[in-house]
């Protein structure tokens, strides 16, 4: 248990900034002809990008803001591109797209450096409709990834959106994807973890409710936390994420969700619902649409500030939130180009560059590392579960 521990908190992501770590050298064996080890040498990863040149003290907040992404970029906890892209007849995200928020370039431009891909389907789709929408989801983000392999890739864990930043791709994480889209098994929410799915959204279904978690639900949780798939609250009815910060003991994840106290919208948290994230150990991920966060690039940066101030600058995060049913943002936060102007206006505000890089890039892998550690733990301890819905909500 001790290494699980150790690996639960790898140095370098709280409290400091750190360069990508160098990826081991391909050694040829001078034994080998010269054409094999041409081979070799042809498939050894690109040498790491060197850490940006440290600025001196009369840099402005956008120098710094660059200099600092270079190393911590932007982990997106929301993109709306699998549902918006199977809408389309035709796309390019190589050149631009113009009817969507999100393209490759855009990407680029906002130094995102990963992104969770929503596999969110609408509300009325339920049972198998459910079922087979989400699997087409997948399969056309899969399919998406693969046409980019030089700007995309697809990670399952902490390391591998590391390893995907370090070699200049956007980790792509699946994820969330709606409650319904288990079908009430257990077994369907392992099949969807096999093919990559990172978190669910608790909502939608008879076991997590307006009247919280049912036994069942508490043991999807449970099973959850045994897998590595994160607990997205975001949407959730107050009772489903009191009982499930109750009975997780991996962090949970509220992909979309701002202050209520700032911005009065049902998805947006009270303070005593921050205040307790700290002890999950959770990250809230404020959205920058208006109808959340507000109408203008400011008023997103407060409320920033204030999950910072409630929850504490460990447990707050970025949503986008681009491309989702919810399509207006500020003018100044039109696209993920303007991520940037955003981390100035924080930078102008007072918060240090270390703070900067949690919000950006240290949070996202903190909790999908702790997840992670936390499942390890699990599958020690105990099998996959067997409950079924029907044997234990009666």
């Amino acid at each position: 248990m001790a290494d699980l521990q150790d690996e639960s908190h790898a140095p370098g992501e709280v409290g400091t900034l750190d360069p990508p770590a160098a990826p081991a050298p391909v050694e040829v064996d001078p034994a080998l002809d010269a054409e094999c080890a041409a081979e070799l040498e042809a498939a050894a990863p690109p040498a790491p990008v060197e850490p940006p040149t440290p600025l001196g003290p009369g840099a402005t907040p956008m120098e710094r803001v660059r200099s600092l992404l270079a190393t911590h970029p932007v982990a997106d906890g929301h993109s709306g591109l699998p549902w918006a892209l199977s809408q389309l007849a035709w796309y390019d995200l190589e050149l631009g797209e113009s009817a969507l928020r999100t393209d490759i370039p855009r990407l680029r431009a906002g130094s995102v450096g990963a992104m969770f891909w929503s596999l969110r389907v609408p509300d009325d789709y339920t049972g198998d409709r459910a079922v087979s929408a989400t699997l087409g989801l997948i399969d056309l983000t899969e399919g998406v990834v693969r046409s980019h392999p030089d700007a995309l890739r697809m990670a399952r864990s902490a390391s591998e959106s590391a390893d995907s930043r370090a070699h200049g791709r956007i980790a792509c994480l699946l994820g969330p994807a709606n409650a319904t889209a288990l079908g009430d098994s257990l077994g369907a929410l392992r099949a969807l973890h096999t093919l990559g799915v990172r978190s669910i959204a608790l909502l939608g279904t008879r076991w997590a409710s307006g009247t919280g978690l049912s036994r069942f639900g508490e043991e999807v949780v449970r099973e959850m936390n045994r897998l590595g798939v994160l607990a997205d609250l975001s949407h959730s009815s107050e009772a489903t994420i009191r009982r499930t910060l109750a009975v997780s003991k991996a962090p949970v994840l509220f992909s979309r969700s701002g202050a209520r106290a700032l911005t009065d919208h049902p998805d947006n948290l009270t303070d005593d619902l921050l205040a307790a994230l700290p002890a999950n150990r959770g990250l809230c991920m404020v959205p920058l649409s208006t109808a959340q966060a507000g109408p203008t690039l400011r008023h997103a940066a407060d409320h920033l500030d204030h999950v910072r101030e409630i929850a504490g600058v460990e447990h707050v995060g970025l949503s986008g939130t681009y491309d989702t049913e919810e399509t207006t943002h500020a003018p100044e936060l039109e696209d993920p180009a303007r991520y940037p102007h955003l981390l100035a206006e924080l930078l102008e505000r007072g918060w240090t560059e270390a703070e900067v890089a949690l919000l950006t890039w240290g949070n996202v892998q903190r909790v999908l590392r702790d997840a992670d550690f936390t499942a390890r733990a699990a599958q020690l301890r105990r099998p996959p579960s067997s409950a079924t819905i029907d044997r234990l909500d009666v």
